[in-house]
Protein backbone atom coordinates (compact mmCIF):
# COMPACT_ATOMS: atom_id res chain seq x y z
CA UNK A 1 0.00 0.00 0.00
CA UNK A 2 1.19 3.55 -1.03
CA UNK A 3 2.27 6.22 1.01
CA UNK A 4 -0.59 8.32 2.03
CA UNK A 5 -0.92 11.85 0.75
CA UNK A 6 -1.93 14.80 1.81
CA UNK A 7 -4.61 16.25 -0.20
CA UNK A 8 -8.18 16.88 1.12
CA UNK A 9 -10.10 13.87 0.18
CA UNK A 10 -13.54 14.04 -0.44
CA UNK A 11 -15.72 11.50 2.01
CA UNK A 12 -18.26 9.18 0.64
CA UNK A 13 -21.83 10.59 2.19
CA UNK A 14 -23.30 7.72 2.98
CA UNK A 15 -20.13 7.41 5.44
CA UNK A 16 -20.42 10.41 6.48
CA UNK A 17 -23.84 10.20 7.77
CA UNK A 18 -22.98 7.19 9.28
CA UNK A 19 -20.64 8.82 11.34
CA UNK A 20 -22.64 11.83 12.33
CA UNK A 21 -25.22 9.19 13.66
CA UNK A 22 -22.19 7.80 15.47
CA UNK A 23 -20.84 10.45 17.25
CA UNK A 24 -24.14 11.42 18.42
CA UNK A 25 -25.21 7.40 19.65
CA UNK A 26 -21.47 7.28 21.19
CA UNK A 27 -21.98 10.73 23.19
CA UNK A 28 -19.54 12.69 21.18
CA UNK A 29 -18.88 15.78 22.78
CA UNK A 30 -18.79 17.82 19.71
CA UNK A 31 -21.53 15.50 17.67
CA UNK A 32 -22.06 18.57 15.27
CA UNK A 33 -18.37 18.93 13.61
CA UNK A 34 -18.25 17.28 10.31
CA UNK A 35 -16.11 15.14 8.94
CA UNK A 36 -15.54 17.29 6.11
CA UNK A 37 -13.53 19.17 8.13
CA UNK A 38 -11.29 16.13 9.74
CA UNK A 39 -10.71 14.26 6.30
CA UNK A 40 -7.23 16.02 5.65
CA UNK A 41 -3.97 13.08 6.54
CA UNK A 42 -2.54 14.19 9.37
CA UNK A 43 1.45 15.76 8.05
CA UNK A 44 4.21 15.30 10.19
CA UNK A 45 4.78 18.72 12.26
CA UNK A 46 8.28 18.44 13.63
CA UNK A 47 11.48 19.33 11.42
CA UNK A 48 14.01 17.62 10.64
CA UNK A 49 17.44 18.61 11.81
CA UNK A 50 20.33 18.83 10.30
CA UNK A 51 24.17 19.69 11.07
CA UNK A 52 25.96 21.58 8.36
CA UNK A 53 29.52 22.08 10.34
CA UNK A 54 29.03 24.19 13.47
CA UNK A 55 25.09 25.16 12.36
CA UNK A 56 22.27 23.48 13.03
CA UNK A 57 19.38 23.39 9.88
CA UNK A 58 15.64 22.72 10.45
CA UNK A 59 14.23 21.26 7.50
CA UNK A 60 10.46 21.02 7.51
CA UNK A 61 9.39 18.53 5.38
CA UNK A 62 5.91 18.29 3.78
CA UNK A 63 5.40 14.94 4.21
CA UNK A 64 3.00 12.23 6.05
CA UNK A 65 3.28 11.75 9.32
CA UNK A 66 2.59 8.10 8.62
CA UNK A 67 4.81 6.23 6.40
CA UNK A 68 3.41 2.31 5.94
CA UNK A 69 6.09 -0.04 5.83
CA UNK A 70 4.21 -3.98 5.69
CA UNK A 71 0.72 -5.58 5.75
CA UNK A 72 0.55 -7.28 8.58
CA UNK A 73 -2.95 -9.22 8.49
CA UNK A 74 -6.89 -8.65 8.15
CA UNK A 75 -10.54 -9.32 8.97
CA UNK A 76 -13.62 -9.11 8.12
CA UNK A 77 -13.91 -5.17 9.48
CA UNK A 78 -10.43 -3.74 9.03
CA UNK A 79 -6.40 -4.63 8.35
CA UNK A 80 -3.56 -3.91 10.00
CA UNK A 81 -0.60 -1.85 8.75
CA UNK A 82 3.09 -1.89 9.96
CA UNK A 83 4.52 2.01 9.64
CA UNK A 84 6.74 4.64 10.28
CA UNK A 85 5.51 7.19 12.73
CA UNK A 86 7.75 9.81 11.00
CA UNK A 87 7.56 12.69 13.50
CA UNK A 88 8.27 10.47 16.67
CA UNK A 89 10.94 8.08 14.93
CA UNK A 90 9.34 4.72 15.67
CA UNK A 91 7.45 1.93 14.21
CA UNK A 92 3.28 1.98 15.12
CA UNK A 93 0.52 -0.15 13.86
CA UNK A 94 -1.85 1.58 12.01
CA UNK A 95 -5.84 -0.25 11.74
CA UNK A 96 -7.73 0.76 8.89
CA UNK A 97 -11.42 0.34 8.22
CA UNK A 98 -12.34 -1.25 5.41
CA UNK A 99 -14.16 0.32 2.46
CA UNK A 100 -16.77 -2.79 2.52
CA UNK A 101 -17.23 -2.37 6.18
CA UNK A 102 -17.48 1.53 6.14
CA UNK A 103 -21.21 1.16 6.57
CA UNK A 104 -23.28 2.11 10.43
CA UNK A 105 -22.45 -1.29 11.49
CA UNK A 106 -18.45 -0.77 10.49
CA UNK A 107 -18.10 2.70 11.97
CA UNK A 108 -20.13 2.27 14.76
CA UNK A 109 -18.13 -0.90 16.09
CA UNK A 110 -14.93 1.17 14.60
CA UNK A 111 -15.68 4.11 16.92
CA UNK A 112 -16.80 1.92 20.16
CA UNK A 113 -13.19 0.23 19.69
CA UNK A 114 -11.48 3.37 19.46
CA UNK A 115 -13.07 4.54 22.65
CA UNK A 116 -12.74 1.12 24.63
CA UNK A 117 -9.33 0.80 23.91
CA UNK A 118 -8.35 4.32 24.43
CA UNK A 119 -9.72 4.18 28.15
CA UNK A 120 -7.93 0.96 28.89
CA UNK A 121 -4.48 2.04 30.26
CA UNK A 122 -2.71 -1.64 31.45
CA UNK A 123 -0.02 -2.90 30.65
CA UNK A 124 -1.47 -6.05 29.12
CA UNK A 125 -3.12 -3.90 26.46
CA UNK A 126 -1.94 -2.21 23.64
CA UNK A 127 -2.12 1.72 24.01
CA UNK A 128 -3.75 3.66 21.65
CA UNK A 129 -2.22 6.94 19.95
CA UNK A 130 -3.77 8.61 17.53
CA UNK A 131 -7.53 8.33 15.40
CA UNK A 132 -7.78 9.48 11.75
CA UNK A 133 -8.90 9.56 8.60
CA UNK A 134 -6.75 8.51 5.52
CA UNK A 135 -6.39 10.17 2.21
CA UNK A 136 -8.76 7.60 0.76
CA UNK A 137 -11.46 8.52 3.45
CA UNK A 138 -11.27 5.42 5.46
CA UNK A 139 -11.11 5.75 9.24
CA UNK A 140 -7.65 4.25 11.14
CA UNK A 141 -6.37 4.88 14.81
CA UNK A 142 -2.87 4.10 15.69
CA UNK A 143 -1.40 1.80 18.48
CA UNK A 144 1.76 0.55 19.79
CA UNK A 145 3.77 -1.30 17.63
CA UNK A 146 3.22 -5.22 18.56
CA UNK A 147 6.64 -6.62 17.63
CA UNK A 148 6.37 -10.34 18.82
CA UNK A 149 4.19 -13.60 17.70
CA UNK A 150 0.29 -14.73 18.31
CA UNK A 151 -0.48 -17.23 20.95
CA UNK A 152 -1.71 -19.09 18.16
CA UNK A 153 1.93 -19.50 16.70
CA UNK A 154 3.16 -20.41 19.66
CA UNK A 155 0.91 -23.53 19.87
CA UNK A 156 1.42 -24.10 16.11
CA UNK A 157 4.81 -23.98 17.29
CA UNK A 158 4.40 -26.63 20.09
CA UNK A 159 2.04 -29.12 17.99
CA UNK A 160 4.91 -29.38 15.36
CA UNK A 161 7.81 -30.01 17.83
CA UNK A 162 10.14 -27.10 17.54
CA UNK A 163 13.04 -27.41 20.23
CA UNK A 164 12.87 -23.93 20.55
CA UNK A 165 9.77 -23.67 21.46
CA UNK A 166 9.60 -26.75 23.55
CA UNK A 167 12.76 -24.94 25.83
CA UNK A 168 11.23 -21.82 25.62
CA UNK A 169 7.79 -22.74 26.77
CA UNK A 170 7.83 -24.81 29.45
CA UNK A 171 4.50 -24.86 31.29
CA UNK A 172 5.79 -22.73 34.00
CA UNK A 173 5.76 -19.88 31.02
CA UNK A 174 2.60 -21.10 29.95
CA UNK A 175 0.93 -19.66 32.95
CA UNK A 176 2.88 -17.05 33.21
CA UNK A 177 1.32 -16.25 29.74
CA UNK A 178 -2.13 -16.91 30.49
CA UNK A 179 -1.23 -14.66 34.00
CA UNK A 180 -0.93 -11.41 31.91
CA UNK A 181 -4.16 -12.69 29.74
CA UNK A 182 -5.70 -12.53 33.03
CA UNK A 183 -4.60 -9.39 34.23
CA UNK A 184 -5.85 -8.05 30.92
CA UNK A 185 -9.27 -8.99 31.60
CA UNK A 186 -9.42 -8.11 35.34
CA UNK A 187 -8.51 -4.25 35.01
CA UNK A 188 -11.16 -4.32 31.70
CA UNK A 189 -13.55 -6.29 33.98
CA UNK A 190 -13.24 -3.63 36.34
CA UNK A 191 -13.55 -0.83 34.01
CA UNK A 192 -16.83 -2.45 32.86
CA UNK A 193 -15.69 -3.55 29.86
CA UNK A 194 -16.01 -7.09 28.07
CA UNK A 195 -13.96 -8.01 25.65
CA UNK A 196 -15.91 -11.07 24.19
CA UNK A 197 -13.55 -12.74 21.28
CA UNK A 198 -10.43 -14.07 23.72
CA UNK A 199 -8.96 -16.69 21.69
CA UNK A 200 -5.29 -17.35 20.87
CA UNK A 201 -5.03 -15.12 17.88
CA UNK A 202 -6.29 -11.92 19.88
CA UNK A 203 -3.10 -12.85 21.96
CA UNK A 204 0.30 -10.92 21.40
CA UNK A 205 3.66 -12.26 23.32
CA UNK A 206 6.31 -9.71 22.80
CA UNK A 207 10.35 -10.42 22.07
CA UNK A 208 11.03 -9.41 25.65
CA UNK A 209 8.10 -11.33 27.37
CA UNK A 210 5.65 -8.72 27.14
CA UNK A 211 1.91 -10.46 27.12
CA UNK A 212 -1.26 -8.32 25.26
CA UNK A 213 -4.67 -9.02 24.87
CA UNK A 214 -5.38 -7.52 21.20
CA UNK A 215 -8.04 -6.79 19.57
CA UNK A 216 -11.47 -5.08 21.08
CA UNK A 217 -13.11 -4.84 17.80
CA UNK A 218 -16.22 -6.43 19.60
CA UNK A 219 -16.09 -5.79 23.21
CA UNK A 220 -18.37 -3.62 24.63
CA UNK A 221 -19.46 -1.96 28.33
CA UNK A 222 -21.71 -4.22 30.87
CA UNK A 223 -25.11 -2.90 30.30
CA UNK A 224 -24.43 -1.35 27.23
CA UNK A 225 -27.84 -2.68 24.36
CA UNK A 226 -26.40 -4.66 21.52
CA UNK A 227 -28.08 -2.40 18.52
CA UNK A 228 -28.71 -4.57 15.63
CA UNK A 229 -28.16 -3.45 11.86
CA UNK A 230 -29.13 -5.16 8.55
CA UNK A 231 -25.99 -4.47 6.75
CA UNK A 232 -23.67 -7.29 8.30
CA UNK A 233 -21.01 -8.77 7.01
CA UNK A 234 -21.17 -11.66 5.58
CA UNK A 235 -20.43 -15.01 7.03
CA UNK A 236 -16.61 -16.55 6.47
CA UNK A 237 -16.53 -19.66 4.15
CA UNK A 238 -17.89 -22.53 6.57
CA UNK A 239 -14.11 -24.06 6.90
CA UNK A 240 -12.97 -21.00 8.83
CA UNK A 241 -16.55 -19.71 10.75
CA UNK A 242 -15.67 -21.91 13.62
CA UNK A 243 -12.18 -20.19 14.40
CA UNK A 244 -12.93 -16.73 12.95
CA UNK A 245 -15.24 -13.58 14.63
CA UNK A 246 -18.60 -13.18 13.93
CA UNK A 247 -20.68 -10.05 14.56
CA UNK A 248 -24.20 -10.90 13.68
CA UNK A 249 -26.92 -12.92 15.95
CA UNK A 250 -23.75 -14.62 17.93
CA UNK A 251 -20.77 -12.00 18.64
CA UNK A 252 -17.57 -13.53 19.54
CA UNK A 253 -15.42 -16.97 17.78
CA UNK A 254 -17.58 -19.97 18.04
CA UNK A 255 -14.96 -22.41 18.87
CA UNK A 256 -13.86 -20.36 22.03
CA UNK A 257 -17.57 -18.88 23.01
CA UNK A 258 -19.52 -19.69 26.50
CA UNK A 259 -22.63 -21.69 25.98
CA UNK A 260 -24.69 -18.11 26.43
CA UNK A 261 -22.65 -16.74 23.29
CA UNK A 262 -22.88 -20.10 21.41
CA UNK A 263 -27.06 -19.85 21.97
CA UNK A 264 -26.91 -15.91 21.22
CA UNK A 265 -27.87 -14.67 24.37
CA UNK A 266 -26.62 -11.75 24.23
CA UNK A 267 -28.09 -10.13 27.69
CA UNK A 268 -26.52 -13.13 29.71
CA UNK A 269 -22.95 -12.49 28.42
CA UNK A 270 -20.55 -10.87 31.28
CA UNK A 271 -17.48 -10.95 32.58
CA UNK A 272 -17.58 -15.14 33.35
CA UNK A 273 -18.29 -15.33 29.61
CA UNK A 274 -14.65 -13.96 28.87
CA UNK A 275 -13.27 -16.25 31.68
CA UNK A 276 -15.02 -19.23 30.38
CA UNK A 277 -12.95 -18.49 26.50
CA UNK A 278 -9.69 -17.80 28.68
CA UNK A 279 -9.90 -21.09 29.81
CA UNK A 280 -10.55 -22.80 26.72
CA UNK A 281 -7.39 -20.74 25.19
CA UNK A 282 -5.53 -22.18 28.43
CA UNK A 283 -6.56 -25.76 28.15
CA UNK A 284 -5.16 -25.55 24.86
CA UNK A 285 -2.00 -23.88 25.62
CA UNK A 286 -1.17 -26.75 28.11
CA UNK A 287 -2.42 -29.93 26.54
CA UNK A 288 -1.75 -28.25 22.73
CA UNK A 289 -5.21 -29.28 21.63
CA UNK A 290 -8.76 -27.80 21.67
CA UNK A 291 -11.68 -29.38 23.82
CA UNK A 292 -13.97 -29.60 20.67
CA UNK A 293 -11.61 -30.97 17.80
CA UNK A 294 -13.67 -34.30 17.71
CA UNK A 295 -16.34 -32.43 16.63
CA UNK A 296 -15.11 -31.48 13.39
CA UNK A 297 -15.76 -27.96 11.64
CA UNK A 298 -19.57 -28.03 11.54
CA UNK A 299 -20.85 -24.75 12.81
CA UNK A 300 -24.08 -26.02 13.68
CA UNK A 301 -22.61 -29.10 15.60
CA UNK A 302 -19.81 -27.06 17.12
CA UNK A 303 -22.68 -24.67 18.69
CA UNK A 304 -24.45 -27.21 19.88
CA UNK A 305 -21.73 -29.08 21.51
CA UNK A 306 -20.38 -25.61 23.32
CA UNK A 307 -23.70 -25.69 24.94
CA UNK A 308 -24.81 -29.02 25.69
CA UNK A 309 -21.33 -31.25 26.53
CA UNK A 310 -20.36 -32.13 29.66
CA UNK A 311 -16.98 -31.99 29.55
CA UNK A 312 -15.61 -34.21 32.14
CA UNK A 313 -11.49 -34.41 33.66
CA UNK A 314 -11.24 -37.21 31.77
CA UNK A 315 -11.90 -35.84 28.36
CA UNK A 316 -9.49 -32.43 29.22
CA UNK A 317 -6.37 -34.34 30.66
CA UNK A 318 -5.45 -35.86 27.37
CA UNK A 319 -2.09 -34.47 25.68
CA UNK A 320 -0.59 -34.51 21.86
CA UNK A 321 1.29 -37.56 20.77
CA UNK A 322 4.94 -37.40 22.01
CA UNK A 323 4.35 -34.54 24.64
CA UNK A 324 4.22 -34.47 28.25
CA UNK A 325 0.91 -34.71 30.27
CA UNK A 326 0.16 -31.35 31.63
CA UNK A 327 0.73 -30.55 35.75
CA UNK A 328 -2.71 -32.46 36.68
CA UNK A 329 -3.50 -29.47 38.61
CA UNK A 330 -3.93 -27.33 35.80
CA UNK A 331 -6.66 -29.59 34.30
CA UNK A 332 -8.95 -29.29 37.62
CA UNK A 333 -8.10 -25.55 36.95
CA UNK A 334 -9.42 -25.47 33.81
CA UNK A 335 -12.38 -27.77 34.51
CA UNK A 336 -13.74 -25.31 36.43
CA UNK A 337 -14.48 -22.50 33.86
CA UNK A 338 -16.16 -24.77 31.75
CA UNK A 339 -19.23 -24.82 33.94
CA UNK A 340 -22.08 -24.44 31.59
CA UNK A 341 -24.13 -22.14 34.33
CA UNK A 342 -21.76 -19.15 34.72
CA UNK A 343 -22.35 -19.36 38.51
CA UNK A 344 -20.70 -22.33 38.76
CA UNK A 345 -17.24 -21.14 36.85
CA UNK A 346 -14.34 -18.83 37.90
CA UNK A 347 -16.49 -15.71 39.44
CA UNK A 348 -13.67 -13.28 38.63
CA UNK A 349 -10.07 -12.83 37.05
CA UNK A 350 -8.83 -11.91 40.25
CA UNK A 351 -9.93 -15.34 41.46
CA UNK A 352 -8.36 -16.67 38.54
CA UNK A 353 -4.97 -14.98 39.33
CA UNK A 354 -4.75 -16.05 42.98
CA UNK A 355 -5.32 -19.74 41.97
CA UNK A 356 -2.79 -19.74 39.65
CA UNK A 357 -0.25 -18.28 42.10
CA UNK A 358 -1.14 -21.30 44.52
CA UNK A 359 -0.07 -23.52 41.56
CA UNK A 360 3.16 -21.79 41.21
CA UNK A 361 3.58 -21.48 44.57
CA UNK A 362 2.98 -24.94 45.26
CA UNK A 363 -0.21 -24.76 47.23
CA UNK A 364 -2.18 -28.05 45.54
CA UNK A 365 -5.34 -28.25 46.27
CA UNK A 366 -6.28 -31.84 46.85
CA UNK A 367 -8.64 -33.31 44.03
CA UNK A 368 -7.82 -36.85 43.10
CA UNK A 369 -5.05 -38.82 43.98
CA UNK A 370 -2.10 -37.19 42.17
CA UNK A 371 -3.35 -33.91 43.52
CA UNK A 372 -2.82 -35.78 46.92
CA UNK A 373 0.53 -37.11 46.12
CA UNK A 374 1.71 -33.51 45.50
CA UNK A 375 0.30 -32.25 48.35
CA UNK A 376 2.08 -34.89 50.79
CA UNK A 377 5.57 -34.01 49.15
CA UNK A 378 5.10 -30.47 49.57
CA UNK A 379 3.94 -30.12 53.11
CA UNK A 380 6.82 -32.71 53.48
CA UNK A 381 9.28 -30.50 52.24
CA UNK A 382 7.94 -27.25 54.08
CA UNK A 383 8.22 -29.62 57.20
CA UNK A 384 11.78 -30.49 56.51
CA UNK A 385 12.12 -26.76 55.58
CA UNK A 386 11.25 -25.87 59.15
CA UNK A 387 12.84 -29.23 60.98
CA UNK A 388 15.88 -30.21 59.22
CA UNK A 389 17.06 -32.94 61.64
CA UNK A 390 13.24 -34.25 62.55
CA UNK A 391 12.48 -33.91 58.74
CA UNK A 392 15.75 -36.44 58.18
CA UNK A 393 14.36 -38.74 60.88
CA UNK A 394 11.25 -39.00 59.22
CA UNK A 395 12.69 -40.05 56.43
CA UNK A 396 15.26 -43.37 58.16
CA UNK A 397 12.24 -44.04 60.15
CA UNK A 398 9.77 -44.08 56.66
CA UNK A 399 12.06 -45.61 55.08
CA UNK A 400 12.42 -47.96 57.74
CA UNK A 401 8.58 -48.65 57.63
CA UNK A 402 8.58 -49.99 54.35
CA UNK A 403 11.19 -51.84 54.70
CA UNK A 404 9.80 -53.80 57.40
CA UNK A 405 6.52 -54.36 55.26
CA UNK A 406 8.33 -55.50 52.51
CA UNK A 407 10.36 -58.23 54.96
CA UNK A 408 6.90 -59.30 56.30
CA UNK A 409 5.37 -59.68 53.12
CA UNK A 410 7.82 -61.42 51.63
CA UNK A 411 8.15 -63.61 54.43
CA UNK A 412 4.62 -64.53 53.61
CA UNK A 413 4.82 -65.42 49.97
CA UNK A 414 7.75 -67.78 50.37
Amino acid sequence: MGDPGLNATVVDPASRDALDETLAAAGSPHPSVAPQNLRSTRPSVLPRVEAQGDDIRLVHDAVARYRTIAHLGAGGMGEVEQADDVDIGRSVAIKRLLPEAANTSGITRFVQEVRIVGNLEHPNVVPLHDVGLDAHGRYFFVMKYANGETLERIIERLQAHEPEARAEYTFERRIEIFLGILRALEYAHAQGVIHRDVKPANVMVGRYGEVWLMDWGVARRVGQVEAKYTDEPSDPAPSAQIRTTRHGSIVGTPAYMAPEQARGDLGAIDARSDLYAACVLFHELVTLRHYLDEHGTSLPGLLTAVETLEVGFLHLYRGVPDEPLPPVELIHFVRKGFAKKPEERWQSAAEMVAGLHGVLEGKVKVQCTATFTKRVLREAGRFTDRHPNLGFIALIAGAGALLSAAGVLLWHLV
